[in-house]
């Protein structure tokens, strides 16, 4: 693996490490971000209006330049809802 490799994958490890804690120190940042996503997951621009509600009611900032780690986690939220569509 190549360093530059190697330094994106140590900084993404590292941005999520911090974003876990967040979650696990303030139970409510999941369950207002995924309030959130329902609102917004049909709007054709719903992942800027999920970025920028979430980091405007929880302390998780997602800045205007998305990390991959930022990507992931709107991904993950989008995964979720999938997932709650199928039980219904």
């Amino acid at each position: 693996m190549s360093t530059s490799v190697e330094s994106r994958q140590a900084r993404m490890i590292d941005e999520l490490r911090v974003f876990i804690k967040k979650v696990l120190s303030e139970p409510t940042i999941a369950v207002k971000s995924m309030e959130i996503a329902r609102k917004y997951r049909s709007e054709p621009n719903a992942n800027e209006l999920i970025a920028q509600e979430i980091s405007a009611n929880t302390n998780i900032r997602i800045p205007e330049q998305w990390s991959e780690a930022d990507r992931m986690f709107l991904d993950i939220i989008h995964e979720v809802l999938e997932d709650e569509e199928a039980l219904y």
